[in-house]
């Protein structure tokens, strides 16, 4: 046995260190102080707010694993005994997906208000508690992750219930864990677009309604969606954005995987020998990645008067430098040389080469999505000043800005694809994203830092507390607002790298040696792909629209009818804009998801090089789109929060109208639509790598 099986067959205790780690954080803070009674009764309708949609929402989700689950069992395989470990497979995906968003939104309801309270002492003391609940969401996605893939390959291996007539088949193996990957995929989906679509309609409701025609502060007491809004922060921005990264995390792992095992099952000797190590080595670098994050936790700190900024941008490169030092050391050990995929020779300083050049491309894309959607930058500043002319001009500022982003990251995504192909080949592409994704622990604890921090300046603001303490709130939840936009901006590029290699494991498993676009079929295939998330995009913004509409009569009509509600002698009826909320995401957030499960299927049993095309459309398409609406819907919210700063007029002025418009175009965009193409392009690769063997 070598080193690399050796040390695979103990990878599920990082992953066990990971939950562990995030246990003990979440043990600390539920220790620590919740405030005031007003503060803990609030903080207790969010808390019931959000754990009533996602007990209603994972109900839905349930049905549906069930009968893919049934549908993956049945279906037409020369081995029936696969694909009903596929099912199983897909089924617990599912449920560790479901699992980490759960975690996620526990502990960022009971982590807001514990920040809201710490930030009446200082904001260090806020920092600390908020990055803790971040902290706990991202080491359980990525405990859960490497669990699941470690601990499925690893009994299907030591059992021998997938062995062929030689002995153990790792393409049989990788192939039924792609199962898993699948499962994750379809939870994220739904749960991305329904958190979208519940977060959204709240946001728009709240602040049409409460800013503009009521003209009262953000998160005032007296506007009926301002629970429904904060609830929202939670369900789709904790929950769905919990569940989307774990899919992209399990997705990079699996394709690394799956290209290499495709290797393994060609060759033979020590040339396969060899491609076992290369199977083994994406879990191996997952698990250091678990390490290397949890270091870089303790290095997030800021004083009083400090940059929160700076406090987590130390952590994450902290953590990214050891993950390269330790890449370096354990692919110098681990894997043989050379290593034969196919005919194309890779050397283990090729995997580093590609694992570095994905973890670079990731954080410059981060720094360029930062620099189109900080407020303290002059691209969002630009469209705070077109705001000064209208909603109209805003929005096309927007728009341009949305479009004009779109050039570094794909540049950099460019060259990060060929920088790794160079290198390693597909499976170094495959390597690449893994890269891009192998410090998911930190980076989602910052991302998820976020939305308890806007948590907490909720919470303040309608308890009435010392408008201080609304001051560190605020000042922790602008940085959450740029972590926000980088973190999409890292899910969009790993999106793109990942999907090649799926895209690459799929035409290997399909028996497909070349892609000729001139033909009719592939072309065909590559329009539709192309057309799907534009027409995915309108459905779930078409949804947004309409569940806002709903809202905005509700708090109308609560505004109008409750006598003494905007003099603040009355309680408004926040259950029932949560509700609206809950039952608009809940009913629209399935056919959008199906297109995504559906449509490759269709496709690809109709003819296997017409959905290759499909999912070069689709990949194309989605990235690019995936990258205008996040960034454009970044710079539209913080343009609004750069006038609420004080410049243009400030708070109430024509400005800031016209900039809170464009807020709310930009809204379904950042949080709905866009972050949930990079779902579908990988959802759409990883059904086709699972479809592979019956369209053969």
């Amino acid at each position: 046995m070598s080193l690399a099986e050796q040390l695979f067959m103990i990878t599920p205790v990082a992953a066990v260190a990971a939950l562990v780690f995030a246990f003990t954080k979440s043990a600390w803070i539920s220790k620590q102080e919740v405030g005031t009674d007003k503060m803990s009764t609030i903080a207790g309708h969010i808390r019931d707010g959000a754990m009533a949609f996602l007990s209603r929402e994972y109900k839905i989700l349930a049905v549906f694993a069930l009968v893919v689950a049934v549908f993956l069992g049945y279906s037409g395989s020369t081995s029936a005994q696969s694909h009903w470990l596929v099912a199983v497979a897909f089924i617990l995906g599912a449920i560790c997906s479901g699992l980490a968003g759960y975690f996620g939104m526990r502990i960022a309801t009971s982590a807001n208000v514990r920040t809201t309270n710490a930030a009446r002492k200082g904001l260090s003391e806020a920092l600390t508690v908020a990055f803790s609940g971040g902290t706990v969401m991202g080491m359980s996605v990525v405990g859960l992750g490497v669990l699941g893939v470690s601990g499925l390959a690893i009994i299907f291996y030591q059992t021998g219930i997938l062995a062929g007539s030689e002995g153990t088949d790792w393409r049989r193996i990788v192939s039924v864990v792609t199962g898993f990957s699948m499962g994750a995929s379809s939870i994220a989906l739904f749960a991305r677009v329904g958190g979208g679509i519940f977060t959204k309609a709240a946001d728009v409701g709240a602040d049409l309604v409460g800013k503009v025609e009521a003209g009262i502060p953000e998160d005032d007491p007296r506007n009926p969606a301002v629970i429904a809004d904060n609830v929202g922060d939670n369900v789709g921005d904790v929950a769905g954005m919990g569940a989307d990264l774990f899919e992209s995390y399990v997705g990079s792992i699996i394709a690394a995987m799956a290209l290499a095992a495709s290797a393994w099952a060609v060759s033979s000797g020590a040339e396969a020998e060899a491609l076992k190590s290369a199977i083994f080595f994406p879990l191996l670098v997952a698990a250091i990645g678990i390490v290397c994050s949890i270091i870089g936790t303790f290095f997030v700190k800021t004083k009083e008067g400090g940059n929160p900024q700076h406090a987590l941008d130390m952590g994450m490169y902290i953590a990214g430098a050891l993950m390269i030092a330790a890449t370096a050391g354990a692919a110098s050990q681990l894997l043989p040389e050379p290593m034969n995929f196919n005919g194309t020779v890779i050397k283990w300083s090729g995997v580093v080469f590609a694992i570095v050049a994905g973890l670079l491309a990731g954080i410059l894309i981060g720094k360029v999505t930062e620099f189109y959607t900080s407020d303290q930058t002059s691209p969002a500043q630009g469209v705070a000043k077109d705001s000064q002319t209208g909603a109209a001009t805003n929005i096309i500022a927007g728009l341009a800005l949305g479009m004009k982003s779109t050039v570094g990251p794909i540049i950099l995504i460019v060259i990060a694809i060929l920088v790794s192909f160079h290198f390693g080949g597909l499976y170094g592409i495959a390597m690449a994203a893994l890269g891009m994704l192998s410090t998911t622990g930190i980076q989602l604890a910052v991302d998820a830092y976020g939305p308890i921090a806007d948590n907490a300046g909720g919470i303040a603001e309608m308890a009435g507390l010392d408008p201080s303490v609304r001051g560190r709130t605020d000042k922790l939840d602008a940085v959450g607002n740029t972590t926000a936009a980088i973190g999409k901006g890292f899910a969009i590029g790993s999106a793109a790298l990942t999907a090649l290699a799926l895209f690459g494991a799929y035409t290997t498993s399909a028996q497909i040696e070349t892609i000729n676009v001139a033909k009719p079929i592939v072309l065909s295939g590559v329009l539709i792909g192309a057309m799907l998330p534009y027409l995915f995009s309108a459905l779930a913004m078409t949804a947004v629209g309409e569940a806002a509409f709903d809202m905005i009569n509700e708090v109308r009509r609560q505004f109008r009818e409750i006598p003494g509600l905007m003099e603040g002698k009355a309680e408004a009826e926040y259950a029932k804009c949560v509700d609206i909320a809950t039952a608009a995401a809940i009913k629209r957030m399935v056919v959008p998801g199906l297109i995504a499960v559906i449509s490759p299927e269709i496709v690809g049993y109709y003819d296997k090089e017409a959905l290759a095309g499909l999912l070069v459309g689709v990949t194309v398409s989605g990235v690019l789109l995936a990258i205008f609406q996040s960034n454009a819907g970044g710079a539209w919210d913080n343009a609004k929060k750069y006038i609420e700063g004080g410049q243009f007029g400030g708070k109430g002025s024509d400005a800031h109208k016209a900039a809170v418009c464009g807020d709310t175009v930009g809204d379904p965009f950042k949080d709905t639509s866009g972050p949930a193409l990079n779902i579908l392009v990988k959802l759409m690769s990883v059904v086709a790598l699972v479809i592979a063997p019956f369209i053969v």
